[in-house]
């Protein structure tokens, strides 16, 4: 049985799925569709950067997308899937949005015109540079759980994302405040992220709410695939469940560390990893080593891997 994977926000890079739209009408025609229904030239923010809008949040999404599911359609087009035996999918973050999409539940035009309305409400939740987020390296989510506690520390955790790995959220005054007491409590380091503001968060409940009001416009197709959620760590192919996990996801913590426990007790044994970047398999690695990960960025990693 094999899981594929797609990755989040921070994953893009200047340049990422070029190879694809120079060599694969597929990937042309998947631009094309995106830059349509968003009125946004994907193509020259990706393949140009002007501005730096690909490391804006309310385009960065988008492009995220763009690249990995114009990857995975070139995969679909050029392997037998079946072969594969595809059971589930997940995304870290905007990531879920991308399985939903290469499950079948729903259409790359109503991803996009999704995603663009989830990275505009949340690059304008909070007040600019008022609120971030901020990575803890070398402790767990309980013991990171237990010193906001102890503390008081007005900050979330918001990405679980490994066993030495977590990311919180809140007011920059407050991560600031929290930076000295993570820091006498074991944490090796306390790393602030390049994001414009507290995702999954608290701080991003009004956003939240906001692109439900869209999520529920949106027509949702069975599929034989089961997704992973974020909010809910759990598997299901049940469409008001996805449906309900997906609109929580924007303003709770994603549950990294617990999706891919649940992936070990299906005994799921492969994943690919399929989009730019390989982050999420470094993830994988240190939460478990019953899997065998592969990479799917490049034309040559498709032919290296399956031909």
């Amino acid at each position: 049985m094999t899981t594929i994977v797609f990755p989040g926000q921070g994953s893009q890079f200047v340049g990422m799925t070029k190879e694809f739209y120079e060599n694969f009408s597929l990937t042309k025609e998947i631009f094309q569709k995106i830059s349509d229904i968003t009125s946004t030239d994907i193509k020259k923010i990706i393949f140009e950067n002007p501005d730096d809008l690909l490391n804006q949040t309310q385009f960065t999404q988008l492009s995220i997308f763009c690249s990995s599911i114009s990857i995975f359609k070139v995969f679909e087009k050029e392997i037998d899937l079946s072969l594969l035996n595809i059971s589930s999918m997940l995304g870290h973050s905007l990531g879920e949005y991308t399985a939903l999409t290469a499950a079948g539940y729903i259409s790359i035009e109503d991803c996009a015109t999704l995603l663009k309305k989830r990275g505009e409400l949340m690059q304008n939740a909070f007040a600019p540079n008022m609120s971030g987020m901020a990575a803890l390296i070398g402790l767990n989510c309980n013991l990171a759980a237990s010193i906001i506690k102890e503390n008081n520390l007005n900050v979330e955790i918001a990405n679980d994302n490994s066993p030495i790995q977590v990311v919180i959220s809140g007011k920059i005054d407050d991560l600031k405040i929290s930076k000295d007491i993570f820091l006498q409590n074991g944490v090796k380091k306390f790393i602030f992220l390049n994001v414009s503001a507290a995702f999954h968060s608290n701080l991003m409940s009004k956003a939240q709410s906001s692109l439900k009001d869209f999520i529920d416009k949106i027509d949702f197709n069975k599929s034989s695939v089961s997704i992973i959620s974020n909010y809910s760590g759990s598997l299901s192919n049940d469409i008001n469940t996805i449906i309900h996990n997906l609109s929580h996801q924007m303003s709770n913590r994603v549950r990294w560390v617990e999706s891919i426990n649940s992936l070990e007790r299906l005994n799921n044994n492969k994943i690919i990893e399929i989009g730019p970047g390989k982050v999420l398999t470094g993830l994988i690695k240190r939460i478990s080593n019953k899997f065998i990960i592969e990479n799917i960025e490049t034309i040559s990693d498709i032919k290296k891997t399956y031909e």
